[in-house]
């Protein structure tokens, strides 16, 4: 596979804390890669050491396929969950500057402003202060200034925080735009849904240490419970819900009155969906037969429980 970022076997300890404890992840091209974990659990860590802000102690990381250099900071664009914008510099002044830090030329600088100011609609906000922004507005010009530069590799650490939903959407979809052009991703987050939306790998981090990692669609294949949610019309449920009682798991069920729509959710052994759907296809009009695939909030809740280290 070839993958813009490779980090192998990292460790990283504070005194007696340990903040990593071998960890190796390999980050796609082109792809958007989720970095998940509950707060304290390593992931800022990493980001760290990836931007050249600290190193590791043991392990290596590479970049673009060699060891990762402090001149390739140049091409990674990093948005940390805490701002550092200065509040009391006008936005486009202080834009124009870190836009400089980058390596853009100030013609440059103003140039891919004035395109990500009209594409965000905030060209009226050049003369105003940080301080007079809200939240959000500060963060739309952080992820500006984050992205302006056109890095290869782009880290995004909790991007939503603070944003309401319609501001969420549209950095959402800036982040999609930004990946379809090329760019690759390594989003950190403990939010699930947004995991839900943007990546297509993940790599979760709890207590300092790697416990999954992969393609998230392959992820949910594997955790799959052969669960299914199944919709049948009849008049009369009784009989029925205590024949699959007898052969199958129940876990939920209810029954509209009005609809006479039966609704249950039935746990199956491994191949057994055929055998139900064949039965209840001769008792009952099926209306639905889904099987249920977790989510990403399942799948971190059920790998943490597995490992034993659910509780902080």
């Amino acid at each position: 596979m070839n993958n813009i970022l490779v980090a192998k076997n990292v460790t990283k300890q504070y005194g007696s804390h340990i903040a990593l404890k071998d960890v190796s992840i390999e980050i796609p091209k082109n792809s958007i890669y989720g970095l998940l974990g509950p707060n304290g659990a390593g992931k800022t860590t990493l980001i760290r050491i990836i931007n050249q802000i600290t190193y590791p102690d043991q392990g290596e990381v590479y970049f673009d396929g060699k060891l990762l250099k402090p001149e390739d900071v140049a091409q990674i664009g990093y948005l940390p969950e805490e701002r550092g914008l200065y509040k009391s510099m006008k936005v486009g002044e202080q834009a124009l500057y870190l836009a400089q830090l980058k390596g853009l030329s100030k013609k440059d600088a103003k140039n891919r402003l004035k395109h990500w100011f009209e594409r965000l609609e905030i060209g009226d906000w050049w003369d105003k202060k940080i301080q007079e922004l809200s939240k959000g507005m500060a963060q739309k010009i952080q992820f500006i200034v984050t992205v302006l530069h056109e890095p290869k590799l782009l880290i995004f650490d909790e991007p939503f925080s603070g944003f309401d939903p319609i501001n969420a959407n549209i950095i959402k979809d800036e982040i999609l735009n930004l990946k379809k052009e090329g760019t690759s991703i390594i989003f950190s987050t403990h939010r699930m849904e947004s995991v839900e939306e943007l990546c297509e790998y993940i790599a979760l981090i709890h207590r300092s240490e790697k416990i999954l990692d992969g393609k998230l669609s392959e992820i949910k294949k594997a955790y799959k419970n052969n669960i299914f949610n199944v919709g049948l019309t009849l008049e009369n449920p009784k009989e029925l819900l205590a024949s699959i009682a007898n052969k199958f798991e129940i876990l939920e069920f209810d029954y509209d009155e009005v609809e006479k729509q039966l609704n249950l959710k039935v746990q199956l052994p491994n191949s057994e969906s055929g055998t139900l759907l064949s039965y209840i296809g001769t008792k009952a009009n099926v209306n639905s037969f889904v099987e249920t695939i977790p989510s990403a909030n399942d799948i971190f809740i059920r790998t943490i429980e597995e490992k034993g280290v659910f509780h902080e």
